[in-house]
């Protein structure tokens, strides 16, 4: 979760919604990273956890991304859900929880929905406080402006 924060910070730092995400390959090597990019490429699907996983099928050549581990700082959407649960990915494990739009557990369940074919192994809040002050102050700093 340490390096996912980095990667939260390069997006604050970015003026990007501050969420980073990184995969993990079974050996637990980084092997795809991630921060929102969502203003900057003007890409709606320009989420963490999309890009991180993005990077990790490259590095792999592969699309499934089976035994991995998606680690995100703030819980992922119904997008970035779908997506880890198309990719196979065998565990996710996030920070903040997501009130407002979290798919992991929160407001919807998208990645245990038994009329899937894949359910991902959930970690949640890893370093919950950290993860959620960064987005805290992100949002403060906002409101200020």
């Amino acid at each position: 979760m340490r390096r996912a924060l980095e990667e939260a910070r390069a997006a604050f730092d970015a003026g990007e919604v501050p969420v980073g995400a990184v995969v993990l390959d079974p050996s637990g090597e980084v092997i795809g990273t991630g921060h929102n990019d969502r203003e900057r490429a003007a890409d709606p699907t320009g989420h963490a956890e999309i890009i991180a996983m993005r990077g990790a099928a490259s590095a792999l050549g592969a699309w499934r991304l089976s035994g991995c581990t998606l680690v995100v700082t703030l819980e992922p959407c119904t997008m970035c859900a779908g997506a880890a649960v198309q990719a196979r990915v065998g565990r996710i494990a996030y920070g903040a929880v997501d009130l407002k739009a979290g798919a992991v557990g929160s407001l919807w369940d998208v990645v245990r929905d038994r009329r899937l074919n894949h359910r991902p192994e959930v970690v949640a809040e890893v370093l919950a406080d950290e993860c959620g002050a960064l987005l805290s102050g992100f949002f403060a700093r906002r409101r200020v402006r």
